[in-house]
């Protein structure tokens, strides 16, 4: 009887989840995690690591991050990665990296309208339409709108750097 009472809440709390939209919360990755599991963004999971911001991103939000991939990353000049990496350049490291963070959940219909957005770090990245073709700073978006549970990633070519 024990055993078919808890089966009984089980299933209400489920179908009471499912029908509230939380099901579909509580299945999806945070920030981190979805970048992990993209597979092109090693670098950046490995910056986070070295900058002390993987709990961060992983934390409530939300957040909206321009991500820039493993050939974005491969773009910066000779040296640059493995110099940021290095502990004692941890807080240089970090400035650029929340760089590329925006407070709050910006999708792409919202990022086109803006001119400018204010970024964790406290700088502002400059966004532009260019030819069609969304510019924050000098990396463009190449892929927009991956949800994730605490925010959204929109996907850059290039590292962009605060001033």
């Amino acid at each position: 009887m024990r055993k078919s009472c808890l089966g009984i809440l089980l299933v209400l709390f489920v179908v009471t989840l499912s029908t509230n939209g939380w099901a579909e919360q509580c299945n999806k990755k945070d920030i981190v995690d979805t970048a992990v599991a993209a597979g092109s963004f090693s670098t950046l999971a490995k910056a986070l690591t070295a900058a002390g911001l993987v709990e961060t991103l992983k934390g409530t939000g939300p957040f909206t991050v321009f991500a820039p991939t493993d050939d974005a990353f491969a773009k910066l000049p000779a040296g640059t990665l493995e110099d940021l990496l290095k502990p004692e350049n941890k807080e240089k490291l970090k400035a650029i990296l929340t760089y590329h963070v925006v407070s709050g959940d910006v999708k792409a219909a919202d990022v086109v309208k803006l001119k400018t957005a204010k970024t964790v770090n406290g700088q502002e990245l400059k966004i532009m339409v260019k030819d069609g073709t969304v510019m924050v700073d000098n990396a463009k978006v190449t892929k927009t709108d991956i949800m994730c549970g605490n925010g959204v990633i929109h996907v850059i070519d290039a590292v962009v750097l605060p001033k």
